[in-house]
C-alpha cells in the first residue's frame, strides 16, 4: 500500500513538471508561428545566385561529347 502512495506522488510531480514545461514554452513563443516554419521549408534562400561565369561553363559543351 506504501508504493501505491510513492507512486501516486512520482506520477503527480511528473505531471506538474510536464505542464510546467508546457507553460515555460508557452510563455516563450514557441506556438507563435507555426505556418512560418511551414513555409520556409518549402523555400531554399540560403543558396546565393549562379554568377554569370558559372553560367558560361555549363552552358558551354562537355569535352569529349559529341554534339549532333
Amino acid at each position: 500500500m506504501d508504493e501505491l502512495l510513492y507512486l501516486i506522488a512520482i506520477a503527480l510531480s511528473l505531471g506538474g513538471l510536464g505542464l510546467g514545461a508546457f507553460l515555460w514554452a508557452l510563455k516563450s513563443g514557441q506556438f507563435d508561428d507555426l505556418d512560418g516554419a511551414a513555409h520556409r521549408v518549402l523555400f531554399d534562400d540560403d543558396l546565393p545566385p549562379p554568377s554569370p561565369a558559372s553560367a558560361r561553363r555549363s552552358a558551354a559543351p562537355k569535352e569529349g561529347v559529341q554534339q549532333e
